[in-house]
């Protein structure tokens, strides 16, 4: 024993999905992990801005994980707690890495890839903006601009700008491999759909609201998605580049179309076949499930510039692999 104290790393809403993976494999690495958040294991509270500070003072690293799900209804009050919950707490440790007499080197924080304008033919970049108009676009830069307010002198800012993350335990994941299984895996069309003002900020329809019914996405809007095992090897990555701050868009560099995604599902899980779902079919659907058509509908198509320009190697760069791994364990 050298007498040293391991290194520490702190991870806010740690109890999550990605908040697990991320500590199960910081401490392999050799982290002394701690956590913040509102349940009983949790290090210190979101409330206790002096519980916070000790936690910080001291970290290498500091990563944000913390918001509220947003596989919900948006309803306003759902809309309000989904942004509030990740401004607030990113505020939070916002003043305590500035209060730190020993602020950690690296501060990662969520973000979301659906800050990009939809599109079926473009994809996006860290280098494209914001979309100026949206409900997910409006949450993003307000969830961003938390992060990079101000000076943060000796530590280095990161936005994980996360797309749709597989693995075996994902919620989502779950779901597509059920809705698979119960023959409910094919497409997900675009449509008409009756007004609503839980859509507000969204537009009545989430894809092309310009183009007839009949022309809309009909399958072909594009997930961005990224294997577990990758978006943790990235952070790994990013922890251990020191060149590179700012926005980084947390995706394979393979993007599929909604109908190759479900495809992909359904040959998985020896499907052999899977039932279409317009629009007129989902939306009751979604709102049995208390989640949002939107979800499944709009088009996010991103690349993974700043990772791939710093040179990271994507364990699972195409979906068929990635399933099969999640499929197989």
């Amino acid at each position: 024993m050298n007498g040293t104290s391991p290194r520490r790393a702190v991870i806010g809403g740690g109890s999550g999905y990605l908040g697990t993976a991320l500590r199960d494999a910081l401490r392999v690495d050799g982290f002394d992990v701690r956590t913040i958040g509102r349940g009983p294991d949790a290090d210190a509270r979101w409330g206790d801005d002096a519980g916070i500070l000790r936690l910080v003072d001291g970290a290498e690293l500091v990563i944000g994980l913390a918001g509220r799900r947003i596989d919900c209804r948006y309803t306003d009050r759902n809309r309000e707690e989904i942004l509030r919950s990740r401004v607030r707490t990113t505020a939070a440790l916002h003043r305590a890495i500035t209060a730190a007499a020993r602020p950690p080197a690296v501060w990662m924080n969520g973000s979301s890839a659906t800050a990009y304008r939809y599109s079926l033919d473009t994809p996006r970049t860290e280098a494209d903006p914001v979309d100026e108009k949206g409900f997910s676009p409006d949450v993003t830069r307000e969830w961003e601009a938390a992060l990079f307010a101000g000076e943060t002198p000796g530590t280095r800012r990161i936005a994980l700008r996360t797309s749709l993350v597989f693995g075996r335990g994902a919620p989502v994941m779950n779901l597509l491999l059920r809705l698979a299984r119960l023959g409910l895996g094919g497409p997900q069309y675009d449509g008409w759909w009756f007004p609503h003002r839980r859509y507000r900020g969204i537009g009545a329809h989430p894809t092309e609201p310009d183009r007839p019914d009949y022309e809309r996405s009909r399958g072909r809007q594009r997930l961005s998605w990224m294997h577990e095992q990758d978006f943790v090897q990235a952070v790994r990555f990013l922890r251990d580049h020191d060149e590179i701050a700012g926005p980084v868009n947390m995706a394979s560099p393979h993007a599929v179309t909604n109908i190759a995604l479900m495809r992909t599902l359904r040959r998985a899980v020896h499907a052999p076949f899977g039932l279409p779902s317009p629009r007129f079919v989902l939306e009751p659907g979604m709102a049995v499930l208390r989640t949002e058509s939107e979800l499944v509908l709009k088009s996010r198509w991103v690349l993974p510039q700043v990772l791939e320009d710093a040179g990271y190697v994507f364990r699972f760069p195409e979906l068929d692999g990635a399933v099969r791994a999640i499929v197989r364990r």
